[in-house]
């Protein structure tokens, strides 16, 4: 349910693929085109770091003199003059020819070392675990971190402030290696599998968004850190039948709603070894939570976040290192729930901070003083800032995105730290589209990466704040010739009135060889929770070449935005949703699909909806809640039941089951499975870790239980991507293909 795995469907760029094989017919897609090539790959920049405040910045490139290496590569910002600062030479171990593949990289302060990453292993959902080594650049010695720890169990490396040490984990401790001896402190010592030291357990990493759980001091001399104890949580388990002769069973500590979580607290440690010192926090540790925390902007205090069970309540507090005391300095509370504020800011020598909250019912930008008292809001407006992207400490400027004109489109703005002023537009008034910035330091200069629906990425570096490019970094041309050979009918994106004035946002793709005196079956893609939205203007990858592939055969595929979803369009709008999950939803979207069934192109009797994860369960609930509109209809990694899904996501837009029952049982599908009357497809994996497959096994039941038949594929041990294993995806979208096919027949009447 969360927003990646949302994304990941989309994300073409990122799947293994087979080199291309040209097509007979370059204007016709297939699914083995779309899955099986990389064709449409537009191509991306490799783990671009800023050096010099923004005057320089390295990446990684293919190596030309190491067959499979990658060189680390400098460039001049304002010029682009290139040097090669480490060939790939430089990192093959001792005794070893193969050069280390870095799939990540950090320099050391004074960019006289560099920490690489290689050799990762997946944990939950990132790979997240692997093998670091530091390079000297003086005389190129290359060694490993973590003295004799096994391959690929070491994670979060990072630098002290001073660059002499390495902060690590592994196996659920806390480790600092000294640089120069490279002698390892062990900070903690009971890390266990429900002892968890600077990292976090599955629901925490899942609906929080965080893995790496400690902090450096700004002087060097402390490591704040997360402490998660598990104990009390109980385990699911996920049933292997076909890697062994005999199953073996994999069990994942996941709190379902109402369940035991994980007890959470902070501590402070010397980097020299010791006790840790515990934040005295007040309340039951296994009623709240910690989702974000830092240093206050010096080396005594730490800032963090404390959130309630119900996740009404976030309460920023400060922590004295020294004592352990905390006090809170600003509460932020809601009807419904709170945000966690990922844009806290300290700003003006540590003196005052940035906060995004949704207190006047938009999102909007304040700053505050070091007590916690506001300073001002430096966005007001009826507009929602959606993330803040760079603070210019010395031109007091904060960058930040937003879409004030179009909840579709996303632009770059900036705003001046000394309040009072108007909120600038950075991004040209005539780009539409979806427009990302990666903000040097210094913000002048920037990384902007386009696109828009249809239309594949590029990437510019530009200079801010007039936004002039300097050069383009990756064109993406080839695969916008690829995509602009194909046969496309036209798209547009519209609203549609659903009465009481609600106008929902949509995008709809038309056949080819649309004939508006004709009518063709429409299918709705949908997702509809509040982790995510489907109408955007940027471009949709692999979903949106698939969904070209359908027009293609002649279908109609749209896309509505529900109220609920995350949309910039002011607090009321998103969540008005709250404690009626997949009930208000359901109900926009059937209202929405009754309002596209009088388009006269439209056959009101072929009319399908797909979905996955949120989406997936959205599906269930058209069929079974609304089945006079939807004929046939693929759910895809679903929620059946929300009582089967997580605490942290289910509990934060629904409450808390004892007040709301009634809410859980009328908005989970399972409930209304004797609605079915059309054609219906489940789809999931067996080893799906998120939404586990108990939930399609407790819906078929419900629904042989209604004497519905159904048809249903599961695929063994995938997760909630259901991408592992050869040829899966391809199998998986012929499947959904042929389906559509065999029950929504394509083409005009």
């Amino acid at each position: 349910m969360h927003p990646k795995w949302f994304f990941l469907i989309g994300a073409g760029v990122l799947l293994p693929t087979a080199a291309f094989a040209q097509e007979a017919d370059s204007t016709a897609l297939t699914v083995q085109r779309i899955f099986g090539t990389r064709e449409f790959s537009p191509g991306r920049v490799g783990e671009v770091r800023w050096l010099d405040d923004g005057d320089s910045y390295t990446t990684v490139e293919r190596s030309v003199s190491v067959k499979g290496g990658r060189d680390i590569v400098r460039y001049e910002t304002a010029t682009g003059a290139r040097s090669l600062l480490v060939p790939a030479e430089r990192l093959c171990p001792a005794g070893d020819s193969t050069a280390l593949n870095p799939e990540n990289y950090e320099w050391s302060p004074d960019r006289k070392l560099l920490l690489l990453y290689t050799n990762s292993k997946r944990v939950w959902r990132v790979r997240s675990r692997g093998d670091y080594w530091v390079l000297r650049l003086a005389d190129w010695t290359l060694w490993k971190v973590g003295g004799d720890a096994k391959p690929s169990t070491l994670m979060f490396a990072k630098f002290s402030p001073a660059g002499d040490k390495l902060g690590y984990v592994c196996g659920g401790n806390l480790y600092v290696q000294n640089i120069q001896t490279r002698e390892i402190t062990a900070l903690t010592g009971d890390g266990s599998q429900t002892s968890i030291n600077g990292t976090f357990d599955w629901v925490y990493e899942e609906e929080f968004g965080i893995r790496d759980g400690f902090r450096w001091s700004p002087d060097g001399q402390h490591i704040a850190y997360w402490h998660l104890d598990a104990t009390g949580v109980r385990d699911f388990y996920l049933i292997n039948n076909t890697d062994s002769l005999y199953p073996f069973i994999t069990p994942i500590p996941y709190p379902k709603v109402g369940e035991t979580l994980s007890a959470c607290r902070i501590g402070v440690v010397s980097v020299a070894g010791g006790q840790t010192l515990w934040m005295n926090v007040p309340g039951d540790p296994r009623d709240n939570y910690i989702p974000r925390m830092d240093w206050a902007g010096n080396s005594n205090e730490i800032a963090f976040q404390y959130l309630n069970r119900r996740q009404n309540r976030n309460r920023l507090m400060i922590g004295d290192r020294r004592t352990g005391e905390v006090r809170a300095i600003l509460t932020d509370s809601d009807s419904a729930w709170v945000e966690v504020v990922d844009s806290m800011k300290w700003v003006n020598g540590g003196r005052a901070f940035l906060w995004l909250s949704e207190r006047d019912g938009w999102n909007h930008l304040f700053l505050h003083d070091r007590s916690g008292a506001m300073i001002a809001n430096l966005t007001p407006g009826p507009f929602d800032v959606l993330s803040v992207d760079r603070v210019d400490a010395r031109g007091q400027w904060v960058y930040l995105s937003a879409s004030p004109e179009n909840p579709t489109r996303r632009s770059l703005y900036r705003v001046s730290l000394k309040g009072g002023g108007a909120v600038e537009r950075c991004t040209p008034p005539d780009q539409n589209g979806w427009h990302t910035y990666d903000i040097a330091p210094n913000g002048a200069w920037a990384f902007h990466t386009f696109s828009a629906f249809g239309t594949p990425p590029s990437v510019e570096l530009v200079r801010l704040p007039d936004h002039a490019v300097v050069r383009t970094v990756v064109s993406g041309k080839a695969a916008r010739r690829s995509v602009d050979r194909l046969k496309r009918g036209a798209s547009s994106f519209f609203r549609v009135d659903i009465g009481g004035g609600v106008l929902l946002d949509g995008w709809k793709m038309l056949p080819p060889d649309f004939d508006s005196t004709r009518t063709y079956p429409l299918i709705v893609y949908v997702y509809g929770e509040p982790a995510a939205q489907t109408v955007l203007d940027r471009w949709g990858g692999d979903t949106y070449l698939w969904h070209l592939l359908l027009t293609q055969r002649g279908y109609i595929v749209v896309s509505v935005d529900n109220r609920g979803t995350p949309a910039p369009r002011g607090r009321a709008w998103r969540k008005c949703i709250y404690r009626q999950i997949g009930i208000l939803a359901s109900e926009d979207q059937a209202a929405a699909v009754r309002a596209m069934r009088r388009w006269p192109f439209v056959d009101s009797t072929r009319i399908g909806v797909w979905g996955w994860s949120g989406g997936g369960s959205m599906t269930l609930n058209g069929l079974f809640r609304y089945p006079e509109l939807y004929q046939t209809g693929i759910a895809v990694a679903f929620v059946s039941d929300q009582r089967l899904y997580d605490a942290i996501y289910q509990e934060r837009y629904m409450g808390l089951l004892p007040d709301n029952e009634r809410g859980y049982r009328d908005g989970s599908p399972i409930t209304h499975a004797g609605g079915l009357r059309g054609n219906l497809l489940l789809v999931h994996g067996t080893g799906d870790d998120n939404v586990h497959y108990q939930s399609a096994e407790r819906l078929i039941n419900a629904l042989v239980k209604e004497k519905k038949q159904f048809s249903m594929m599961s695929y063994p041990n995938r997760t909630h991507g259901i991408s592992e294993g050869e040829n899966t995806t391809i199998h998986l979208y012929t499947l959904f293909s042929r389906y559509f096919d065999e029950h929504l027949p394509p083409g005009a009447r």
